[in-house]
């Protein structure tokens, strides 16, 4: 029975750690009221490192579509002329290596060993310990989302995205849930819909 759990565990949390999660930072100018601001509009994005992943027009469609929609919820109206804040984008895609450890071995339970060794109270113990046995490549992405005051020219608020993108295609697809997670972090909060 135990063995059957301690499997069922490690196979959650396997799942679960195979999963792309994102994590979300922002940082901004204190003394502003973001609800001044009435009217947005876009400048081009910065260009990046990332030309594999987001330089392309369904990922700006995704990361731009997703926005107008959040910044919409949030009161704030498109235009082109004389806009009260600017947004902008920056996508990274950049390679970290992380170390890769060994599995600790574990003994089992009730009878066991070569000699057929009797342990009433169950578990054997731990044999060994993790240590590093090499290195992988790792690709994180980042979607960097920026607000200017257009009169000043200054930013005053930034947030990002940050996860692990493994498949072109799977990051692109997952940029509306990572722009959704970005603009939470934007201080103003969106309307009930």
């Amino acid at each position: 029975m135990n063995k059957a759990l301690f499997f069922l565990s490690a196979t959650v949390l396997l799942i679960m750690g195979s999963c792309a999660t994102y994590n979300y930072h922002t940082t901004r100018q204190q003394s502003i009221d973001f609800y001044q601001y009435k009217t947005y509009g876009w400048l081009p994005p910065i260009d990046s490192l990332s030309k594999d992943y987001f330089n392309n027009d369904i990922a700006k469609s995704n990361i731009i579509g997703t926005a107008n929609k959040e910044l919409e919820a949030r009161g704030l109206t498109y235009t082109k002329e004389n806009p009260d804040i600017l947004f902008r984008y920056v996508a990274i895609v950049n390679n970290k290596s992380r170390l890769i450890y060994s599995s600790p071995y574990y003994g089992g339970w009730g009878w066991g060993g070569p000699w057929g060794w009797y342990r009433p109270w169950g578990f054997y113990g731990y044999y060994g310990g993790s240590y590093p046995v090499g290195k992988e490549r790792v690709r994180y992405g980042h979607i960097i989302l920026e607000a200017i005051d257009r009169t000043t020219n200054a930013v005053i608020w930034q947030a990002r995205g940050t996860g692990q993108v493994n498949i072109p295609e799977k990051a692109i697809n997952d940029l509306p849930k990572v722009v959704t997670g970005i603009m939470k972090e934007y201080p103003v909060q969106a309307r009930k819909r």
